[in-house]
């Protein structure tokens, strides 16, 4: 199909293990994570794409030792045509919980297994385009990716791993769809900036997962989206300098943000109710 940057889900070396409450994080460590990158297991693929000439994203879980001690991320990398390590991101926002939920019909244990990513929001020169990496949840939180965009992102790549249903409340699949389609929409088009997402789809453990891979254009529009619940690839030539005119007037950060104003956004974590005194 004449692809040079393939994005691959979130977790995509394994399932998706977080659904599952494991008491001995020794046996999730030999399961599921990767000490080193790439591992016997997994040069094969860094292989066949420099073979290829083709770049790619791709998420898995990442054991490592840091200031003295175990550390366990939900990370992403971004992989070079000539099969180098160019970038590496650390999911920041971390759904889910870390007790134990047995009477649930599947947990979200993120919370127990990762750390939250201490690498923040960047970007890469990467394959003559400007581009930034986020995971899954993070595509929920506007302030991602607009640390991404004032660094200049031409490209968001983000893999996401969504079921079906919804654990916390009674959801109709269709409108957790309809969510993901219009949040992608949404920061595609304030950001002026390619998004691709991609995700697992069908079923996995037993558990179904929503798919709906899709790559949305500066304008919000979506340029291509995959069209079942089975394996597909989708492809598409994206112009780089479609995002020009936007850059240039309606989202033209230095000629109209206000950040003087915008303080409360990091100076505050949970809403509190703080009404105006005065006219």
């Amino acid at each position: 199909m004449g692809a040079k940057f393939v994005v691959f889900p979130e977790l995509a070396f394994t399932t998706f293990f977080p659904r599952h409450w494991y008491e001995d994080l020794n046996e999730v460590d030999r399961r599921f994570f990767e000490s080193t990158m790439p591992s016997a297991e997994t040069q094969p693929l860094f292989e066949e794409a420099k073979k290829l000439g083709i770049g790619f994203y791709i998420g898995y879980a990442e054991l490592t030792q840091e200031e003295g001690r175990t550390r366990r991320f939900n990370t992403a990398i971004l992989v070079g045509p000539d099969g180098a390590i160019v970038g590496k991101y650390r999911k920041i926002h971390l759904p889910g919980h870390a007790d134990h939920k047995p009477e649930a019909a599947f947990q979200h244990l993120e919370k127990k297994y990762f750390e939250v990513g201490n690498l923040g929001f960047r970007v890469w020169r990467f394959m003559n385009t400007i581009t930034g990496m986020l995971i899954c949840n993070d595509r929920r939180w506007p302030e991602a990716f607009r640390v991404l965009a004032l660094q200049g992102a031409e490209v968001v790549a983000l893999g996401f791993n969504t079921p079906s249903e919804n654990l916390s409340y009674p959801e109709p699949p269709a409108l957790r769809v309809h969510h993901h389609l219009i949040m992608a929409q949404a920061m595609a088009f304030q950001n002026a900036t390619w998004l691709v997402e991609t995700a697992k789809c069908g079923f996995e453990d037993g558990y179904r997962m929503f798919g709906h891979s899709l790559i949305v254009a500066p304008t919000g529009e979506i340029a291509a989206k995959s069209a079942s619940e089975e394996d597909e690839v989708i492809c598409f030539n994206a112009d780089i300098d479609l995002a020009a005119d936007l850059k240039r007037t309606m989202f033209n950060f230095a000629a109209h943000r206000r950040p003087e104003h915008y303080g409360l956004i990091v100076e505050r974590v949970g809403a509190e109710v703080t009404p105006a005194k005065g006219p």
